[in-house]
This record gives structure tokens, sequence and C-alpha cells, in this order.
């Protein structure tokens, strides 16, 4: 039994991070699968480990961590194997505003046009109404019920919508600009913002294939598919249990217009 446990979803957005990091630093733990749509990160069993019912959690021994990006660090910090994090400051400051502006900015965005067309559509066609409404009033942040309500809904207003993709567009165009400086996005070697970022982006030239393919953004294909084709990468998606996960095959293609 390892003393490292792992409760996630799909290796996707916020469960991937602290998915594919365990796996480059060639960390053993026990995965724990939690369904999204089935609402298993609100069941008792997962509240009595994490009582915000989010996820991804992480158990290492008796201590408990919580927040995806967090969870990296500690990651990086606690288990032998390659450093995600190199020992430069400047560089470790590059990572971490990268890491910051994914989380805050890109992130939501990309959310909710994830929740919009995949999370709230399969939602519905799993659940009745009445189901639906009984498993949101016992989510235990009143935030995330309001976002799941839109979500599952298709609540979301035409403005936010626009935002959402005016911030994508920006993103990606930062994103290029800086993949074009150097072969990863904020340091000299593999680090904790590539991680981030391929969790985040690994998708783009197949759900915005007009901002992101390799005439427009020959940096972002050429990380990504750099990302994509490491070991480490390799195993953490063939954790996915949905078909979310083949939405990774476009990185496959030799060129995408």
């Amino acid at each position: 039994m390892n003393d490292v446990t792992l409760y996630h979803w799909e290796p996707n957005a916020n469960s991937g991070k602290p998915m594919l990091a365990l796996m480059e630093k060639d960390v053993a733990f026990d995965s724990h699968y939690l369904d999204l749509l089935n609402f298993d990160q609100h069941d008792p069993k997962y509240l009595a480990i994490n009582p915000q019912g989010t996820i991804p959690a992480m158990t290492h021994g008796k201590l408990v961590l919580t927040e995806s990006t967090a969870i990296m660090e500690y990651v990086d910090e606690a288990f032998d194997g390659p450093r995600l994090m190199p020992e430069d400051a400047k560089e470790q400051w590059r990572i971490r505003w990268w890491m910051k502006f994914m989380d805050q900015w890109l992130a939501p965005s990309f959310s909710m046009f994830g929740w919009k067309f995949f999370v709230g559509p399969n939602a519905r066609e799993q659940r009745g109404e009445e189901e639906l409404e009984a498993a949101i009033n016992r989510i235990p942040l009143p935030e995330r019920q309001v976002a799941w309500r839109k979500a599952v809904y298709g609540l979301f207003s035409d403005e936010e919508m626009a935002e959402s993709g005016r911030r994508i567009g920006v993103g990606i165009r930062m994103l290029e600009d800086e993949l074009g400086k150097r072969e990863w996005l904020a340091s000299d070697n593999y680090s904790l913002a590539d991680v981030n970022g391929f969790n985040l982006a690994y998708a783009l030239p197949l759900s915005q294939p007009e901002l992101s393919n390799d005439e427009l953004t020959p940096n972002i294909m050429r990380w990504l598919r750099a990302i994509y084709a490491r070991p480490a990468t390799k195993a953490c998606w063939a954790m996915g249990k949905t078909d979310m996960v083949k939405r990774v095959d476009i990185l496959e293609q030799d060129y995408i217009a």
C-alpha cells in the first residue's frame, strides 16, 4: 500500500496537474477515481477527506492536500526525482507567474466553455432534473452550487461567453509569443509551468482550431506535441476513463490547420 493517494477525475485541467507531476517524478500512488459527472466529489466519504468537495485532493500519510497547483509544488519538493522547479530565482518567478496567469485568467474561461458544452449536457443526459437538483443542493460550497446550476442548465450569458472567448484569444497569443523565446514555457528545462499549461491547453487545436493550429501557433503546437511525447504524459492520459481523453489524439496529427 502506498502512502500517497490521489483523488482525481480525468487527466485533464485540475485533476491532471498532480497526476502528471507525480508521474514525472516517478512517485507511486494509489489512484482513487471520482466521477465528476456522478457527483462523487460530494459523497460523504470524500467530504470526510476534503470537506469543500472539490477535486483533486491528495493524502501523503496523514497529511491532506488540496488545490492542484499547490499540490504540484508539494510533490516536487517532497519526493525524489527530476526537479520540476529550477534553482534559479528568476525562473522560479517566471514559472509561478505563468501558473498564476493560467489558474486565474485562462482556466476559468476554458472551464466555462467546457461546462457549457460538455459537463452540463452530459450531466443532464445522466440524471433527471429532480435528481440533479438534489445532487446540486448537496454541494458544500454555495458558489459551486451556482456554478453547477449555470453549467447544468446552460445559464452562462452571451456576455460571459464572449468575455471568456476574448480571454482565451489573449492567452493564446501570450503563450505563442512566450514559447517563441525558449523550448519550454517558463524555464530552459521542463517545469511545473509546462505540466500546468499542458493540462489546460492540450485540446486547443480541437476546441479552438480557428485560434490554435500549425499555421497560426506553431510554437504552441510544437510545445504541446513535445509534452505529449513524454512517457509520463502518455501514462497519465492512459488513466482516463471517458471519451474526454480522446481529445489528446489531435496531437498525433503531423499538421493541423
